[in-house]
């Protein structure tokens, strides 16, 4: 099994999108980077964890899956470094591979040590741009594909119907 671990401030830091998201509204780009990460884990197979800081922040730490990505944001004066080399510890075996991403050079070379594989945050916008086309022409490929109506719909209907088919 593969598992990547994304060092989440470090990417919103580094991708163009998100850093200009990021001066908007924080929690919004930290959103659109899960996102973007569930996209990831559905086309590469990858189990992928976000680690946020909370690095001088009052609280306990905080734990939750979004789009099947568990988001991590650590305890009080813990850093997302310091959990990321953790759960690269803590994760590796034999039949696992662990990825880090991050443009950290202290933290790569950190996880080289601990037989992690790393990802700089440009080398992951590279292959989530790929992955985005890749998904971008699977869908046309089928909308295209599609077999035409034999009946009329009005769009409302389509909405409808579609809710149904999702069961929702």
């Amino acid at each position: 099994m593969d598992i990547l671990l994304v060092d989440g401030y470090n990417i919103i830091g580094a991708w163009p999108e998100l850093q200009e998201l990021k001066m908007k509204d924080l929690s919004a780009a930290r959103d659109l980077l899960v996102e973007k990460m569930a996209e990831y884990q559905g086309f590469t197979g990858y189990k992928v964890i976000v680690v946020f800081d909370a690095y001088g922040v009052h609280g306990l730490e905080k734990k939750y899956k979004n789009y099947q990505i568990d988001v991590i944001f650590t305890k009080e004066n813990e850093t997302a470094d310091e959990r990321i080399e953790k759960l690269a510890i803590a994760l590796s075996n034999r039949k696992t591979q662990v990825h880090v991403a991050t443009s950290d050079f202290t933290e790569q070379w950190a996880i080289f040590g601990q037989g992690a594989l790393r990802k700089s945050a440009r080398e992951l916008l590279i292959e989530m741009e790929s992955i985005e086309n890749a998904i971008g022409k699977k869908v046309k490929h089928i909308i295209d594909d599609r077999p035409a109506s034999k009946i009329e719909l009005s769009d409302e209907m389509v909405e409808i119907f579609e809710k149904w088919r999702r069961g929702e």
